[in-house]
């Protein structure tokens, strides 16, 4: 199995779509300067993508992103805002000047591209295919089969282009994905090797395991900004800072294997 591996700055997909009327959840940090003023910042996030960004059993944001994100604004000097929305509102709520960033797993496409910009890759993505134990299926054997995964994301954009004969189903939300394989619903899901890799190490997921090696697509993660934005450099020089300092490292260490990191 090829180990995933970080790179220097922000994993999964997004479509234009109407923009979401939910109440996002919020997560606050306020870092000021020497003089007291501070810049305003509202980071968009989706909270069903544990251990990336997820709802702790109180309600709070927690994860991955979030400890990264709450970094990056105190080395920013930045009074920080996290909400969670729904994931195909994202880009178009920061468009709409609804928030300033995104930092949701979000991975670098050409088509993402034409509608904002990212900042330096923090995370490199492998995809897996899940199923019950012992089915020897891999990803070259799910013709006709169900396979689950979450709507708009690179996995869906895998298997519409190269099994076109899966039968795929999409879910709003990657827990919903889950619920649908474990009820017997889907036969397999293609989702990214992290938080999948988390999820078989619950109760609902020991029954399942990955099918196969993980697949490279060269998908890489990274903070999404509005065109043209200056933010961009101030979040690249950010983490290139929290990379020199060791802070970087201690966020990753936290939620992933040490064999992930990579300079």
């Amino acid at each position: 199995m090829k180990a995933i591996q970080f790179t220097t700055a922000l994993l999964a997909a997004a479509v234009l779509a109407a923009c979401s009327n939910d109440q996002p959840t919020q997560s606050q940090t306020a870092a000021s300067t020497d003089s007291g003023a501070t810049k305003d910042i509202i980071i968009a996030t989706e909270s069903s993508f544990k251990p990336f960004s997820y709802l702790d059993n109180q309600g709070n944001l927690v994860g991955f992103e979030i400890d990264l994100a709450n970094a990056l604004c105190e080395q920013m000097q930045a009074n920080c805002t996290i909400v969670s929305q729904d994931w195909d509102s994202l880009i178009p709520s920061l468009n709409a000047n609804k928030s300033d960033a995104i930092m949701a797993g979000m991975s670098i496409t050409e088509e993402r591209l034409n509608a904002v910009d990212f900042s330096e890759p923090y995370f490199d993505n492998t995809l897996v295919l899940i199923g019950k134990k012992g089915d020897p299926t891999t990803i070259d054997g799910v013709q006709g089969k169900t396979v689950a995964t979450q709507q708009a994301t690179v996995s869906a954009e895998y298997l519409a282009k190269n099994h076109p004969g899966a039968i795929v189903k999409t879910y709003d939300k990657q827990d919903n994905a889950y619920l649908d394989l474990t009820a017997g619903r889907a036969d397999y899901m293609l989702s990214d090797v992290v938080p999948v890799s988390d999820w078989l190490k619950t109760d609902a997921g020991a029954n399942y395991e990955i099918k196969g090696t993980p697949i490279d697509i060269g998908d890489k993660v990274g903070i999404a900004v509005r065109k043209g934005d200056a933010l961009k450099a101030d979040f690249d020089a950010a983490l290139a800072s929290l990379k020199t300092n060791g802070k970087y490292d201690e966020i990753v260490g936290k939620y992933f294997d040490a064999q992930a990191v990579a300079q």
